[in-house]
This record gives C-alpha cells, structure tokens and sequence, in this order.
C-alpha cells in the first residue's frame, strides 16, 4: 500500500492491508535534531530528508492561516478596537495567500497523485485567529468587552477558510484539515460551552461542511485536556482531534470507550521515549487496542523532546513499525 492510502483507510475507520501508518505530525525539536546530529545523525538533513532518515512515512503541510501578513509601519499589526480592526483587515485575508497555498499543492501534486504523499491542510480556526490579532489575555476579555468584532473576525475568517479550501480543492484534494486552535489546557477547556456555541459554534457549522464536501475529514489542532469538549466538537462538525497529550491527562483509551467514531492522531506519551526499550513498548502496548479499532493514527503526542537520544528515537522507530505491522495482523 502507499503511504496516502493508508492514511485514508486509517482516517475512515478501514482496514490496512500491512500496517498503519508511521506517521509523525510534529515531529520533534529544533533542538533535539540539533543533538541527534552530534550523535551520528547526517548534519546535512533537510525537513523531509530527516523523514526519509527515520523512513517515516511523509505527511506533508500545506499551511493555509490567514494573516496578518506584511503590514506598512502606520498599520498595528494587533487589534484593540473595531477601527485597528478595519486598519489591519486588508493584509488578513488577501489573493495572495491563497496563490501561496495553491502553489504548494501544485508543487506537491505529482506525489501525491502518485500516493507517495499524504497532505494536511492547517486553517486558522476561530479561538486562535481572534486571540492572535487581540493578544492573549485581551482575547479573553474581548469576549465580553467586544462581542460584535469577534464576530466579524470569525465571519471574515470563515469567508476566507472557505475560499481557500475551494481553492487548494481545484488542485488536489488533501487528507485532512487541521484547525489551529490551542484553546484547552490541562486542566480543560479556556472557554465556557456558552462561549464556544456563541463565538464559535456559528462559523465552524459554516466551515466544516464546506470542507467536507470535498471529501476532506476535518479535525481540530488543541494542546491541553481536549476530553470536555469532544461533544461540543463534534456539534460543529469536527470529526478528530489532535495532539492528544499524555501530560494532560488525555487517554485516548477512554477517548475510544467513550467515542468509537472519534477519529485521533498523537496520544504516544513523549516523555517515555527517554526511558529505554521497555518504557516504550508498554506505551505501544496500552495504545495497541486503540489502533485496532481504526480512525487513529498515532504518533508522539506533541514533538520529540531533546532529552531523547538517537539511540533511544530509533528504537522507538523500530518498536513504532512493529506495532503498526501489529495493529493489522494481530499478535
């Protein structure tokens, strides 16, 4: 099987005729490579040749977010008030943005088409976009304070996620969407429900269907403890969640009991990787069922720390196909 086709299997609940996929979405530090490369890693790896090294199957990025691109000195590059708003508006949601994503996957076309690739799309979504023009904390308030501009920037927003999909949609059509939001923590959700279905809710149920008429499974891209907020997710449309970290108590065991149609991706806790072989495998060993169940493809929960060393990262790389090959075959 190609790498594509078994990420679309995986993603739609399917079989695999060898393995899952070896899939790492973040894969690791700047610094861990920087170490890697000090303890026998070749220094003149690239990105995608550093996939290749570890002969991990190539899940390419097609970085789709809206702005705030290069804006002239007059123009604040943040927004306190509808007028900063209207100022920084132009250089938020332009033609050339969506040129830029196009060009990507034109570029990567011929891979994919050949199955040698599989591609996510990342969006802005609609609790990081507002909070990246506000800043954080006058992001929260505005919430109360500003009500009528977080709705006009979501609205923007969800104008441009649908051209800009449409758009990539003409060239090739991608495996997923990823929205970034980062809008739970360890200890749950930064958002109320109440504020989630006023200020979000509205543009998703915009978004999501726009995207999934082109056969695209749409998930969400939120750190923390993500548990709370899989049925509100799921209500707007969502059909998977990542990265799924282990530290914040996120078990993407329960997940499963809890969700048998919850498509995941990540959940491998990091910090074992550090441990030697036997940390490892219990890890593979306690997300083994999940991967028999389907719609998950794991991987590190959110990028390979430094402290793991070459030596320990391929071991981890050999235990990860041994499993993958297991989650198919059985044993």
């Amino acid at each position: 099987m190609t790498p594509r086709e078994r990420f679309i299997r995986t993603l739609n609940f399917q079989k695999c005729d060898d393995r899952l996929p070896l899939v790492e979405w973040a894969a690791w530090w700047d610094l861990t490579i920087k170490r890697w490369k000090t303890e026998g890693m070749p220094p003149e790896l690239d990105w995608d040749r550093s996939l290749a090294y570890f002969d991990l199957d190539p899940l390419v990025l097609i970085g789709a977010g809206a702005g705030p691109s290069e804006t002239p000195p007059e123009v604040a590059p943040t927004v306190t008030d509808e007028a900063s708003y209207e100022a920084l508006r132009p250089y938020l949601f332009t033609e050339a943005m969506i040129a830029e994503a196009v060009r990507v996957a034109r570029q990567q076309q011929p891979r994919h088409d050949r199955g040698e690739i599989a591609i996510r799309v990342w969006l802005d979504g609609y609790f990081w976009f507002p909070r990246k023009l506000f800043g954080i904390e006058p992001h929260m308030l505005a919430f109360y304070d500003q009500p009528a501009l977080m709705h006009r920037m979501n609205s923007d927003l969800a104008d441009f996620n649908c051209r800009m999909i449409d758009a990539i949609c003409e060239v090739l059509r991608p495996e997923m969407v990823g929205f970034a939001e980062d809008m739970s923590y360890n200890h749950g959700p930064m958002l109320s429900r109440a504020c989630f279905d006023e200020f979000l809710l509205p543009y998703y149920r915009r978004t999501a269907p726009a995207i999934k008429r082109h056969g695209v499974k749409v998930l969400v891209d939120t750190d923390g403890d993500v548990t709370t907020m899989i049925p509100w997710l799921f209500n707007a449309g969502i059909e998977g969640v990542y990265p799924l970290e282990r530290q914040a108590g996120v078990d993407v065991v329960k997940l499963r009991q809890l969700h048998p149609r919850l498509i995941m991706m990540g959940g491998y806790d990091k910090l074992v990787m550090s441990r030697g072989e036997a940390a490892m495998r219990t890890e593979f060993e306690r997300l083994l069922p999940v991967m028999r169940s389907g719609g998950y493809i794991p991987s590190v929960d959110h990028q390979t720390p430094p402290e793991v060393s070459l030596e320990n990262y391929r071991i981890y790389m050999r235990l990860f196909r041994e499993y993958m090959e297991r989650a198919v075959v059985g044993g």
